[in-house]
């Protein structure tokens, strides 16, 4: 059953002979939901697939969104890097019509796009997902968090985690997080000094987390 039979589409975006500038004109962002994990497996593989089935006139663009992450390691040290805004899911922005759904549909580690589901006239099993498209204050609420968000730093470590005293004047130490400071690379700890819990500030550098 092809996706017009079940009335994916009006009629007049069916036309594929529109002007590329029309196309473009009348595209709109999808999200498309892939496997844990493959996102940017899925964009180069779909980038590829719209190039080879000479679809780029209707299958304009394939993102995802992403925001700066800085992740603190043992020694102070700063990696920066990413970290994608939606885990799991794609952005397409697209003409829709029976070609381009299969094109991205059967993109390999793509599950479906997000919409919503068509009941089945007979039968019990799960009718089509109809693609419902991205509003535009959706898509610029997604790209506008990308672009000016602050970098996230991060760093594996939490209030209430136990942790050891690698160095310092409390070398040895156990104790218990009470406060993690990023921007400072410093967190607060309870540490037992002659028998009292007592709050001492230590760098990242200092501790190790305890399994």
């Amino acid at each position: 059953m092809s996706l017009s039979d079940e009335q994916f589409y009006d009629s007049d975006e069916q036309t594929e002979e529109q002007a590329p500038k029309v196309l473009a004109r009348r595209a709109r962002w999808y999200a498309v939901q892939v496997a844990s994990g493959c996102e940017n497996r899925v964009k180069m593989n779909l980038q590829q697939r719209v190039q080879t089935l000479d679809v780029a006139e209707r299958i304009l663009q394939v993102e995802i969104p992403q925001t700066p992450t800085v992740k603190m390691r043992k020694d102070g040290s700063r990696q920066h890097g990413d970290e994608k805004v939606f885990p799991g899911y794609v952005l397409v922005r697209m003409h829709l019509d029976d070609e381009t759904w299969m094109v991205v549909k059967n993109t390999p580690n793509v599950i479906n796009f997000v919409g919503a589901e068509q009941r089945r006239g007979q039968g019990r099993g799960r009718g089509h997902v109809k693609p419902v498209p991205l509003s535009p204050a959706e898509v610029e609420r997604i790209f506008r968090q990308a672009q000016e968000q602050e970098p996230v730093i991060k760093i594996d470590m939490a209030a209430g985690d136990k942790i050891v005293v690698l160095s310092g004047p409390f070398k040895d130490f156990e104790g218990e997080v009470i406060e993690v400071s990023p921007e400072r690379s410093k967190l607060k700890a309870l540490l037992s000094i002659f028998g009292r819990d007592t709050p001492v500030e230590l760098e990242f550098n200092q501790v190790q987390k305890q399994s």
